[in-house]
C-alpha cells in the first residue's frame, strides 16, 4: 500500500526542491513516522501531489538511497530500509575538567598562566605578513602531497638555528616536523618500540609526559630532582634495567634547574653502556633568562642515543601546534617510514611562515626581546613576593610560591581561577603523593610589572583565606 507523506515545500527558499523533499523524508524516518518496510509513493504520485517534476522526486529518492535510508525494489516500489536503533545519548552532566596543565586553555592568556608567551610582546604584524606570504606560496605550488617529514625550508632553518643556539650538529634528514610536542613524543615512542619498558622520569616532572608514557604502555619510574637536575645515581639504584630516560635538561619542568655537566655525562654514559635511549625535551632551552643557555644534551651525545624534541609553543605560539624531533643519523630511515605512514608533518602554511620568521632574523630578535621582558617581569614578581614576606624561588619562566605542607594547593588554584588568576599547583607534578611538595607555580610571561603587586596581593588574600578555612574548629 502506498503511503501518503505530508511534505511542505518552500519555493522561495535557497534550498533546492530535491533537498527539501529528501530532508522531509529523512526527518520522518529519523522521527519514527516512517518505519522500516514502509513503501514510499511512486515518483509519479508524489510528483503530482507536490506539483513538481518526476525527475525532482527521483533525484530525492536517489539521494536517500545513497544514504541507505531507502531501497528500490524495482516495479514493487521504494521502501524504507531497516536500520539499527540509534544509540541513546547519555546524559553529559557537568563539563569534564581539563587536566591541571591545560587549565586556562582555549582563550586569551591569563594572569600567572604557564606555557604561553607574552601576548603583548609578540610581533603580530610581522607574523601576519609572513603567514599571508606563506599561504600565497602554498597556493602557487602545484597540487600534490607535501613532504611527510616537513617542509625542506623549515628543516634547513631549524638545523642552522640548533647549531647556533643549542650546539647540535645535525642534517635536515635527521629533523622531522611534528604536530607540537605531543606529535614528536608520540612518534619517538612509536619508533623505539618500548612497550613494557621502564622509563626514568623526573620527579617532579611534566604531567602530560607521564600520562603519555603510561598510555604508550611504558612504566615511568620517578627519579628525584635536586639542584643539579635528575639524580642519575638514584636512577641507577631504582631502575638499572630502564631502557629510556625522559629529561628536561635545559630548564627542568617545573623547577627550572639546569642539569649539571657531571650529571649529563653520567646520563650519557649510562645510555651508551646500557644501550638505552634518552628523550630530551628541550623545555625552555632557548629562554634562559640569566646568562647563556647550556648546550643541549644532544650536543654532547657521541654514541647516537639522544632524541631531541623542540617546539615553537613557548617562543611563538602554542596554537601553531608545531614541533620538531631530531634523531640520531642511524635512526633517520626508520623515522622517515613511520612519519610517511603514521605521523606526517602538519600543513605547510604554518611551517613556511615559521621558516621565514627564522630566515629573516625575526626569531632571534624576538627571543632577545622576550628574554629581556620576561626577566623584568619575573624580577618584579619576585620583588612583590619578597615585600609580602612570602617564601619563593625562581623557576624558569615562573616563580614558585611555597605553601605549608598541609595546604591543598590544587584547591587553592581552583579558588584562584574564580578570581581570574591561573597559578599551577605544584603537587600534581609529583608522581608519588607522599613525597609531593605544596606550592603554586606563577607564570611570569603575561603579568605586566604594573599589575604584579595587585596580583600578588589578591593571591595572598586567597592563601590566607584558604589557611583559615583549613584550621580546625
Amino acid at each position: 500500500m502506498t503511503l501518503n507523506i505530508a511534505i511542505h515545500l518552500d519555493r522561495q527558499a535557497r534550498q533546492s526542491l530535491v533537498e527539501q523533499i529528501a530532508g522531509e523524508i529523512r526527518n520522518a524516518i529519523a522521527a519514527g513516522r516512517l518505519l522500516p518496510g514502509a513503501r514510499l509513493p511512486s515518483w509519479h504520485d508524489l510528483a503530482a501531489q507536490l506539483g513538481v517534476a518526476r525527475g525532482t522526486v527521483r533525484a530525492a529518492y536517489e539521494r536517500l538511497g545513497d544514504e541507505q535510508l531507502v531501497a528500490s525494489a524495482g516495479a514493487a516500489g521504494t521502501y524504507v530500509t531497516a536500520r539499527p536503533a540509534p544509540r541513546p545519548i547519555a546524559h553529559q552532566g557537568a563539563p569534564r575538567a581539563l587536566p591541571p596543565i591545560l587549565q586556562g586553555a582555549g582563550g586569551e592568556p591569563n594572569l600567572f598562566q604557564l606555557g604561553v608567551p607574552a601576548q603583548d610582546a609578540f610581533p603580530a604584524k610581522t607574523w601576519s605578513r609572513l603567514q599571508v606570504q606563506a599561504a600565497r606560496q602554498v597556493g602557487a605550488h602545484a597540487v600534490g602531497y607535501p613532504d611527510p617529514c616537513g617542509e625542506a625550508e623549515l628543516r634547513r632553518e631549524i638545523v642552522a638555528s640548533l647549531a647556533i643556539a643549542r650546539g647540535i650538529a645535525c642534517s635536515p634528514e635527521q629533523v622531522f616536523i611534528t604536530a607540537g610536542y605531543a606529535g614528536a613524543f608520540g612518534l619517538a615512542l612509536q619508533i623505539l618500540q618500548l612497550k613494557g619498558a621502564r622509563c626514568w622520569m623526573e620527579d617532579p616532572g611534566y604531567l602530560f609526559a607521564r600520562r603519555a608514557l603510561e598510555l604508550a604502555g611504558l612504566q615511568p619510574v620517578p627519579i628525584p630532582v635536586d639542584e643539579e637536575g635528575l639524580d642519575v645515581a638514584t636512577g641507577l639504584a631504582l631502575a638499572p634495567d630502564a631502557e629510556v630516560a625522559l629529561v628536561t635538561p635545559g630548564q627542568q619542568a617545573p623547577l627550572g634547574v639546569t642539569l649539571s655537566l657531571p650529571r649529563r655525562q653520567a646520563l650519557l654514559d649510562w645510555a651508551a653502556q646500557r644501550g638505552a635511549w634518552i628523550i630530551e625535551d628541550d623545555y625552555l632551552g632557548e629562554l634562559q633568562l640569566k646568562g647563556r643557555a647550556a648546550p643541549a644534551l644532544a650536543a654532547l651525545d657521541r654514541t647516537g642515543r639522544v632524541l631531541h624534541i623542540g617546539t615553537f609553543s613557548k617562543t611563538i605560539n602554542p596554537a601553531l601546534r608545531l614541533g620538531f624531533l631530531v634523531v640520531p643519523e642511524e635512526l633517520a630511515s626508520r623515522f622517515l617510514e613511520s612519519a610517511s605512514f603514521l605521523g606526517p608533518a602538519p600543513a605547510p602554511v604554518a611551517q613556511l611562515a615559521v621558516a621565514a620568521f627564522l630566515r629573516e632574523g625575526h626569531y632571534l630578535r624576538h627571543l632577545r626581546r622576550m628574554k629581556r621582558i620576561y626577566g623584568e617581569r619575573r624580577q618584579q614578581l619576585s620583588t612583590c613576593l619578597t615585600a609580602q614576606g612570602v617564601h619563593h624561588r625562581l623557576a624558569g619562566l615562573s616563580v614558585l610560591r611555597h605553601l605549608p605542607p598541609d595546604c591543598d594547593d590544587a584547591a587553592l588554584a581552583r579558588m584562584a581561577r574564580q578570581q581570574g588568576l591561573y597559578p599551577m599547583p605544584l603537587s600534581p607534578w609529583f608522581a608519588r603523593p607522599e613525597s609531593a611538595h605544596r606550592g603554586l607555580l606563577l607564570g611570569v610571561t603575561n603579568v605586566p610589572p604594573e599589575r604584579a603587586a595587585d596580583c600578588c596581593e589578591r593571591l595572598d588574600a586567597l592563601v590566607r583565606l584558604s589557611s583559615n578555612l583549613a584550621e580546625p574548629r
